[in-house]
């Protein structure tokens, strides 16, 4: 695997002295909550109109979109934004919460001063310690003026009335006011600082990765404590719900190392020629970021290429076109149930050249990184499920095997792929046995990818 660039400019966690101070800080944080304190904030009611303008609404739900709000505070089936899906931890299950202005179950009752403590320090309107499952360590990121908008388009929202059922943590994660040393070993709540080293493009682009954005919330490896992990850590891959969240440094097992214009386009369109196409929990923030203007989505391309090997788009589309071909001339896998199953349920869409694209985008599976990861779940849960909602009309549907093939074929056909498009990778092993896990898994991220899709 390449390594990042030795330069790379790694976030920076506390110094010693500032963790000895935030650690003393957290200990009296934590008497003072085990005796009942952290203070409520008074509610507000509103009168009805808001004291914000358009344009700022308009730039709150840019904002909104940049967090995903909509994509985590929705359950299945729901109300966009009125909470209550699960969010399966190491620790136990907690629920998201009603992000509309119901004054008795949302936020309607909260000021800005409650709702900008919520996104600084983790800390809910009645004084209650929020569990980091709501990435408040990014949120803190965001200046007040962004924070500003995206109250004020949060409380423009219709009000709808929905409970959030109880978290269901084991003891003592259970025990709210031990997120006191907690945040103190691990949160920074200061807003982001530009890098003066840095463009004013890569510092827009980690101010966007390293807020509202949260990347490293699904793509950062976590300690045993539940918190990201720092330095080459950094971004470097993990699994979540099931999926797995490829690294998006240079420690990618992508067979192309990424360039800036490749993952704008992955961004801007949902796929890239060289990598493939977004499916699973990353189609709906694909779909989000389309609110999002294209210097944005340029600028989070430019600092995210900052974690990569620098390589040039002709060099670049020059080793594609490399991998193409030897998995063309390498190809000629073994006739057997592998290549019956693949002719018969993929290749009218997955085929070599530039066919005919019945459904959608033909991105060359050589080139998928998917194929060329060390673990096969994404390739399998795509099979199982399919793309019913892709991020962008571009993609086209894919449609699911998970009534049509039994555990076996699947896995014989996941098996053939790795051979066929990844000459170069090791086997698979157990392929049987994680179709079977993978098979159980709930389909947790389909319900919004389809309510995004008819908003």
């Amino acid at each position: 695997l390449a390594r990042p660039p030795g330069n790379a400019p790694w976030p920076q966690g506390l110094g010693r002295w500032s963790r000895a101070g935030a650690m003393l800080a957290g200990v009296f944080g934590l008497a003072a909550a085990l005796l009942g304190w952290r203070p409520a904030i008074a509610p507000v009611v509103s009168g009805g109109s808001s004291i914000y303008t358009a344009a700022t609404i308009e730039r709150g739900r840019q904002l909104a979109a940049a967090g995903d709000c909509v994509v985590c505070h929705t359950a299945p089936g729901g109300s966009p934004n009125t909470g209550g899906r699960a969010m399966d931890t190491p620790f136990g299950k907690i629920f998201t919460t009603n992000l509309t202005p119901d004054a008795q179950t949302g936020i309607g009752l909260w000021s800005f001063s409650a709702f900008q403590r919520a996104m600084r320090e983790g800390i809910s309107r009645d004084g209650h310690h929020l569990y980091p499952a709501f990435p408040y360590t990014a949120f803190a990121k965001t200046s007040d003026e962004d924070l500003t908008a995206l109250y004020a388009y949060l409380m423009a929202q219709p009000a709808v009335r929905s409970e959030t059922p109880a978290t269901q943590l084991a003891f003592p994660f259970n025990v709210r006011p031990l997120m006191a040393v907690w945040n103190a070993m691990f949160h920074d709540p200061s807003p982001y600082q530009a890098n003066p080293a840095q463009t004013a493009e890569w510092n827009r682009g980690a101010y966007l990765i390293n807020g509202l954005g949260h990347c490293g919330a699904c793509h950062t490896p976590r300690n045993a404590l539940g918190a990201e992990r720092g330095g080459p850590a950094f971004l470097s891959g993990a699994v979540v719900d099931g999926w797995e969240a490829p690294a998006l440094t240079a420690l990618s097992r992508a067979p192309v190392p990424w360039t800036s214009g490749e993952l704008y386009r992955y961004l801007r369109q949902g796929y890239s020629l060289q990598h493939g196409a977004a499916a699973g929990p990353m189609g709906p923030v694909v779909k989000e970021l389309g609110a999002l203007p294209d210097d944005d989505i340029r600028a989070m391309a430019s600092y995210l290429t900052s974690f990569n090997q620098p390589l040039a788009e002709p060099a670049s589309a020059e080793r594609a076109g490399q991998v193409v071909l030897a998995a063309q001339q390498s190809g000629a896998a073994l006739p057997g149930p592998g290549q019956r199953l693949f002719n018969g349920a993929c290749a009218s869409c997955h085929h070599d050249g530039d066919g005919p694209k019945l459904l959608g985008v033909n991105t060359p599976l050589a080139l998928n990184s998917k194929l060329h990861s060390e673990r096969p779940d994404n390739l399998v849960r795509v099979i199982l499920d399919g793309i019913r909602a892709p991020a962008t009309a571009a993609i086209g549907f894919m449609p699911a095997f998970r009534h049509s093939l039994d555990d076996d074929q699947i896995a014989t056909l996941a098996s053939y792929m790795r051979s066929r498009y990844a000459p170069d990778q090791p086997a698979w092993q157990d392929l049987p046995a994680a179709v079977s896990r993978l098979r159980a898994t709930a389909e947790s991220h389909e319900g919004t990818a389809e309510l995004l899709s008819n908003k």
